[in-house]
């Protein structure tokens, strides 16, 4: 039986959700590059960090953070994680501003090279001539995320090589985190 995969966001449709903003460090000062919990590849966290409440409301079980839309999980959430996907993911436990229980932020540290061109309903991708020549190659837009699966080898959670928004999880993590009721999160398939 082929694997199933789907892409992990946000339901921005739960009714009274809170909305989290950049995380920091304790003292508030920014982070240095806050996209790099978003490029699919680990990072050396030294401190802990905190992520304000910019919109009060219904806490989520799992949620991005600011602009660079960092994932954010509770406990019971990132135990899935830690434990289905050790090698695929960083855990770094976090304040979130006036909540007691930590949360944390989940790095995903893995990158496929995986996107189908044909399948996905448009891509465009970066050229020399949109002066990005650093990037020229990788993907500048991804409409109806389809992913070739026979490039996808043993991950279980990952980010797609030349798009790093997604977060990319197989079939068993899925329905492991729906297990835990999570609420905030929803898949697509890709």
């Amino acid at each position: 039986m082929e694997r199933r995969f789907f892409r992990l966001g946000i339901d921005v449709y739960v009714a009274g959700r809170w909305y989290l903003g950049e995380p920091t460090h304790l003292t508030g000062q920014a982070l240095d590059d806050v996209w790099e919990f978003c490029h699919g590849r680990p990072v050396e966290v030294r401190e802990r960090l905190r992520v304000p409440i910019d919109r009060p409301g219904k806490p989520l079980d799992f949620d991005t953070a600011g602009v660079g839309q960092a994932p954010i999980a509770n406990a019971r959430v990132a135990s899935v994680f830690r434990e289905m996907a050790p090698n695929d993911v960083q855990l770094f436990p976090i304040e979130v501003q006036g909540r007691e229980e930590t949360y944390y932020l989940v790095n995903v540290a893995r990158t496929v090279r995986c996107i189908d061109d044909k399948a996905s309903a448009e891509v465009q991708f970066y050229g020399a001539e949109d002066g990005w020549t650093e990037r020229s190659g990788e993907y500048r837009s991804v409409i109806g995320l389809r992913i070739d699966k026979s490039t996808v080898g043993d991950a279980r959670v990952f980010r797609p090589w030349g798009w790093p928004p997604p977060v990319i999880v197989d079939e068993e993590i899925k329905e492991a985190l729906e297990r835990t009721g999570m609420v905030g999160g929803q898949f697509d398939e890709v």
